[in-house]
């Protein structure tokens, strides 16, 4: 097959052993920056090129998106989709995935336990909204943060009422959720792949903090996992539409997920 890597650097890490392995199983790779990918399109020929040049026809693409580029990254690959490629996510599920809310309407609709979530527009709701999620301690989040960037524990209602003052301050869309204490500031980061969880670590926030992300200093560790009151970690992914991702849930010590 013909596959195109969608990247903004085609020399990280990840970008290189998929190409690697695609290669060894006889595929062609190419890697290609979607913010330099552009489109003609049309009804009767449409296309997608490449600096200067028209793309020929890939039979997949592996999108590997940065949420910094979500907007046009997805535009250039649902024109490799509408083109016949096949994708190995496909846009509509990446941009469910990186709505926060919508992401968790979505759960919620199927009956995924998750922890209660609130979001509100005017500032006249700020107390219902903090009675709502079952009061302090709480996490504020940003709608769009990624990698623990724009999250706080609020661990009083004078401290949660500010900060969500403050977001609003800002014009920033975010959530209000119940804070799981019995978590531990752990939880498991599963790697799914079509129906079939493949990898998981556990992941744990570093003294002082409550944020498992790796990027605020947490650390890693193997884990192993089972389906937990009947839900296997694989069944989020089929709500979003994904056939590759990885799934987060609370660690089992909080008796939860």
């Amino acid at each position: 097959m013909k596959i195109a890597i969608l990247s903004r650097d085609g020399t990280l890490y990840s970008c290189k052993r998929l190409r690697e392995a695609a290669m060894r199983r006889g595929h062609l790779v190419e890697i290609l920056d979607p913010l330099s990918c552009y489109m003609n399109i049309n009804p009767a020929a449409s296309s997608i090129h490449y600096k200067g040049r028209r793309l020929p026809h890939f039979d997949a693409v592996i999108p590997r998106i940065g949420s910094a580029i979500t907007f046009y990254g997805t535009a250039a690959l649902r024109q490799f989709e509408l083109l016949g490629s096949y994708p190995l996510n496909e846009s509509v599920a990446i941009t469910r995935a990186r709505d926060k809310l919508r992401s968790l309407q979505l759960l919620a609709r199927q009956g995924i336990d998750l922890p209660i979530t609130g979001i509100a527009h005017s500032p006249d709701d700020t107390s219902d909204l903090i009675k709502m999620v079952g009061g302090a301690p709480l996490v504020v989040k940003l709608v769009e943060g990624t990698q623990g960037i724009g999250v706080v524990l609020a661990e009083t209602r004078q401290a949660a009422e500010s900060v969500i003052d403050a977001f609003r301050g800002l014009n920033a869309h975010i959530l209000v959720q119940e804070y799981i204490a019995e978590a531990k500031g752990c939880d498991i980061r599963c790697l799914v792949v079509g129906n079939e969880v493949v990898a998981a670590i556990e992941r744990c926030a570093k003294a002082g903090d409550f944020r498992s992300n790796l990027h605020r200093g947490g650390v890693a560790s193997i884990a192993t996992i089972t389906p937990v009151n009947g839900i296997s970690p694989s069944k989020p992914h089929r709500r979003w539409g994904w056939m590759w991702q990885v799934s987060i849930f609370y660690a089992p010590r909080a008796g939860r997920w």
